[in-house]
């Protein structure tokens, strides 16, 4: 293969971009492309997933943002302009520095230079350049904005920047062709460009949904970003059905003149190689005071607590296995020096610790956390494993290597109290909350797309509660609801007008809707947090992580679940709660 996709925008392209993941990476690989690249607007939302899903489908993984920049520093929010806010420009990691910096550059856009959009400037590109390849991205792209307006030495200065920032191997004028004039036309003098400044070429397509057939609900989903009706005329559109993933043989035949460019994506694909670790833990170091190091003061704690919650006598049987207090005690104290979460423990016991001597209310502990004989003499929860059987295993097991999950419940006027609390401690620049994504569910995507056609909202409104409830089955979806209603799936299978509504509303479901900020995550970093994943911004101006609590988890950060309660529960009315649950649960 000669062409590679090196200009896609996938769901994380938020309500921008309907090219799933799983499909597209599918897609690549049924049409014999060996590589493909993510490069979402501004964000990594979906990097990792988009690393995971190569790897299973045998395609190399090329890891982009297509990133805005600040036309004068990102600091200056002053400008009125809309197409003077910001530039595009497309940058490809080529290894793990240039990953590392990419993470860098994304988080600093947020954090730093967020107007609109996440901004940066020339300064962090020059700081965090190295290992990075850029394009110069689409019609918005800073060359090609100059070069709309005539301005063509404008356009040679800001090339050359450029070329000056990432190198001269490193920097590539992007040539595309989506049956735009305006595109033609720019092309023409970024040919004659390239050779005169010796900046090389690479032809991309802006890839926002998948098959050409998607072009309707990829256009339904930018008016429900943008609030418009299908029938409106002033409306934000991506005009010709051209941005899909489209073959080599497609992308040579709109360049012929181009081939070079077009070779020299495949050249850019072989060059970039970034390796993602899974499962290697990168806990925090908790300072031990002077004289211990954190096992020894693991220990120490541990065998104080063992006293105070069971007196004296630690050679007491422990439950109906024969062992002893302390034998429980060390077995797993041995499993978590094993499993390397020693600093993990301390940092937990520590927070709880300053939330209880603060008159912070702390819940008594839920899940398999329970079952510690090490978190219940620490104080981590209240409810003795002994006394009640409970199985360490199902916490921590070598056979089965995991992050330790601890649920904790804070009072909801003071939980904020014991999150400062550990940014203190560890540094604010390490302790961040986590995103989290809401989605187009199955009834909000019928509702969504019915408005966007212009239907009545009754009629809408009564098919979207034609999705029914389904004891033990979460978050339904359109598919299912058709399996299980009849009443739908006659509407389906006899009425065009709810056919199409239900067609375009499953090629949106399942898509991310908007970011926000997670009610419990919070991610405890070894060194600056942006060093490690990349960051956003929330609505109210925090901080959050740009990846989930699961791949937070799967990278080996220490992800904390401190969760809020709005009433006390003891163990009993738990317990209690949970078994009338059980008991008016109706059947499967």
């Amino acid at each position: 293969m000669a062409f590679v996709h090196l200009h896609v925008h996938t769901e994380y392209s938020l309500l921008d971009g309907s090219n799933k993941i799983t499909e597209y990476v599918k897609r690549v690989k049924q049409l014999g492309m060996d590589s493909a690249a993510i490069t979402d607007h501004g964000v990594m939302y979906g990097v990792i997933d988009f690393y995971k899903a190569c790897k299973a489908e045998g395609v190399k993984p090329i890891l982009g943002c297509e990133i805005y920049v600040a036309p004068n520093s990102r600091f200056d929010k002053e400008l009125t302009g809309g197409e003077d806010r910001y530039y595009h420009l497309v940058l490809l990691a080529e290894n793990n520095t240039g990953y590392d910096n990419l993470m860098k550059i994304v988080s600093r856009g947020f954090t730093e230079g967020y107007y609109y959009k996440p901004r940066v400037d020339m300064e962090i590109l020059n700081q965090f350049h190295e290992g990075i390849i850029a394009l110069s991205a689409c019609l918005a792209g800073e060359v090609q904005r100059y070069i709309q307006k005539g301005l063509i030495e404008e356009a040679k200065k800001a090339a050359l920047k450029y070329r000056d920032c990432f190198g001269e191997e490193n920097f590539f004028l992007e040539l595309q062709d989506h049956g735009l004039p305006e595109q033609r036309m720019v092309n023409t003098t970024l040919l004659q460009m390239s050779r005169e400044l010796n900046i090389p070429l690479v032809v991309t397509n802006d890839v926002h949904y998948t098959y050409a057939e998607d072009e309707k609900p990829h256009d339904i989903l930018l008016c429900i970003q943008t609030g418009k009706k299908l029938s409106d005329e002033d409306r934000m559109r991506y005009v010709g059905g051209q941005y899909y993933v489209k073959s080599e043989e497609e992308m040579k035949g709109l360049f012929p003149y181009a081939w070079e460019a077009v070779e020299n994506t495949q050249r850019i694909a072989d060059r970039c190689h970034v390796e993602i670790e899974f499962g290697v833990i990168k806990l925090p170091h908790f300072e031990v005071p002077q004289g211990y190091d954190s096992w020894t003061y693991l220990n120490r704690l541990c065998y104080e607590g063992l006293k105070e919650r069971y007196g004296e006598d630690e050679n007491a049987p422990a439950g109906d296995t024969g062992q002893t207090l302390k034998e429980r005690l060390d077995y797993e104290l041995d499993v978590i020096r094993t499993m390397g979460y020693v600093d993990y423990f301390l940092i937990v016991w520590d927070f709880i610790n300053y939330a209880k001597s603060n008159q912070i209310m702390v819940g008594p502990g839920r899940g398999s956390a329970a079952g510690s004989i090490v978190a219940y003499v620490l104080k981590i929860t209240n409810i003795d494993p002994i006394k009640y059987n409970l199985l360490f295993e199902r916490f921590l097991n070598p056979e089965r290597i995991s992050m330790p999950d601890i649920d904790i419940d804070f009072c909801f006027e003071r939980r904020q109290e014991v999150i400062d609390y550990v940014s203190r401690k560890y540094g604010p620049e390490k302790v961040v909350q986590i995103v989290t994504f809401g989605t187009l569910a199955a009834k909000g995507v019928i509702r969504d797309v019915g408005r966007v056609m212009d239907l009545p909202y009754a009629y809408v409104d009564s098919l979207a509660k034609m999705i029914p409830r389904i004891p033990n089955e979460l978050n339904i979806t359109i598919d299912r609801a058709l399996q299980v209603n009849p009443e739908l799936r006659n509407m389906y299978e006899t009425d065009a007008q709810v056919k199409e509504l239900i067609d375009m509303s499953k090629c949106l479901e399942g898509l991310p809707r908007h970011a926000s900020m997670h009610a419990a995550g919070v991610v405890i970093c070894s060194r600056p947090a942006e060093e490690l994943v990349p960051l956003s911004r929330g609505a109210d101006g925090s901080v959050t992580t740009q990846f989930t609590m699961t791949t937070i988890e799967e990278l080996g950060l220490l992800k904390m679940d401190v969760r809020i309660v709005r009433r006390r529960n003891t163990p009993e009315t738990e317990t209690i709660r949970r078994s009338r649950q059980m008991r008016y649960r109706r059947p499967a």
